[in-house]
């Protein structure tokens, strides 16, 4: 094939998908470099200026895009590991599986080093635990330690650094969790409410920054299999 109709060729293909050579920056930064050369550099071509301007923003659009994609990965990969500690929760046929299962599969599941589940009681030191999975404390305990003892409404699901105040309850994991997720747990009518703790050694699984509509979820059928088991 001769350079003429090689010529002919790339012409007519352009002719027939501008497209593809206009989304090139590649190929259209050269043709604006060549007619930049062509015009001198002494006459300002504002069609180059606005090429570029618009070329950041398309790159800006870009990895908003690309942002807002991993995101949405980070979000439906966090639902399937609560749906699947949800059912794994709903499986146990005894109690003592149930709490078997918490700090087993479940804790692996939601990729979290420590559960605790915490229980009040009007007389702590009467009630030893029954299960490593289950700490007794005196009554008043549950707003404290999610409150860190301050004057303010204890939320539902509270999202920290690990502030090392709650030592007891993580046992001998304690010196390894960086960051924590209290979950504040509503057992029925006449039952003092409990708390389940999930201690992280990640610094940065838990912050205050991040959503909690999925622990929300999962705090609301915590107590729903709890009410059944201690009913």
């Amino acid at each position: 094939m001769t350079e003429s109709s090689l010529v002919d060729d790339l012409r007519a293909r352009i002719i027939a998908n501008p497209d593809f050579l206009l989304d090139d920056h590649d190929v259209m930064r050269a043709l604006v470099g060549a007619n930049d050369h062509a015009r001198g550099g002494n006459i300002v071509d504002l069609r180059a200026i606005a090429m570029e301007r618009l070329e950041a923003r398309f790159d800006r659009l870009e990895d908003t895009h690309r942002n807002v994609i991993a995101a949405a990965y980070d979000n439906l990969a966090g639902t399937n590991q609560v749906h699947r500690a949800i059912l794994r929760m709903m499986d146990a046929q005894t109690f003592a599986s149930f709490l078997r299962d918490l700090t087993g599969d479940v804790a692996d599941t939601l990729r979290v080093d420590a559960i605790r589940l915490a229980l009040e009681t009007d007389t702590p030191a009467d009630h030893p635990s029954m299960d490593p999975a289950i700490v007794v404390v005196a009554a008043g305990c549950v707003d404290q330690y999610i409150t860190l003892g301050r004057n303010m409404p204890a939320r539902q699901v509270t999202l920290r650094k690990f502030q090392n105040v709650g030592a007891s309850l993580y046992g001998d994991r304690a010196p390894f969790i960086q960051s924590e997720a209290c979950l504040k747990l509503d057992l029925g009518e006449g039952r003092r409410p409990a708390m389940l703790v999930m201690g992280s050694e990640n610094a940065a699984q838990f912050s205050q920054s991040q959503g909690t509509d999925l622990l929300v979820f999962f705090t609301g059928v915590l107590e729903r299999v709890l009410r059944r088991w201690l009913a």
